[in-house]
């Protein structure tokens, strides 16, 4: 897609501000149900798209990540998992719908394969992305000079939690 294809601004504006809320709630709620506050580590795997939470090195939930993009902070750049061919395929999920939904919809940031990195640009297109994958909620973390980003499914409470 070219920087010239027409955008729905309005479109995009009503789309995050529904998905922006969305993730506030899910969010929340899923901090408060599975306690992911406080001394709570936690260990993901882009290989079999997993993620677990662990207190006192006991594993008290786990679920899958679809892994959304990535920012390099050198470079201050945004790059959508779908386009990077580093990534083992399990970590992308449902992410070509995000693709799909952009284009679509005329919302350009989806389908371009990356952008420079704007903080606000990337929490709109996360939150939105979120939505789009009925995410239960958003993560994130860093590695050196990149930041990751995933969304979080199919949460599971290990068997011996009450």
């Amino acid at each position: 897609m070219d920087d010239h294809s027409k955008h729905d601004h309005s479109g995009w504006e009503s789309v995050v501000s529904a998905a922006r809320e969305r993730a506030r709630s899910r969010q929340a709620l899923m901090i408060e149900r599975f306690g992911l506050s406080g001394d709570v580590r936690y260990d993901w795997s882009t290989d079999d798209a997993r993620i677990t939470w662990s207190r006192e090195g006991k594993v008290f939930l786990s679920g899958r990540i679809t892994l959304l993009g990535s920012v390099s902070t050198a470079q201050q750049t945004w790059l959508w998992s779908w386009a990077n061919e580093s990534l083992p395929h399990a970590a992308l999920g449902d992410i070509e719908r995000v693709r799909r939904f952009g284009e679509e919809n005329d919302y350009p940031v989806l389908p371009w394969p990356g952008f420079t990195s704007d903080p606000e640009l990337v929490a709109e297109a996360r939150m939105v992305a979120a939505a789009v994958l009925d995410a239960d909620g958003l993560w994130a973390d860093s590695t050196d000079d990149v930041q990751l980003y995933f969304t979080l499914h199919d949460l599971v409470l290990s068997a011996e939690q009450p």
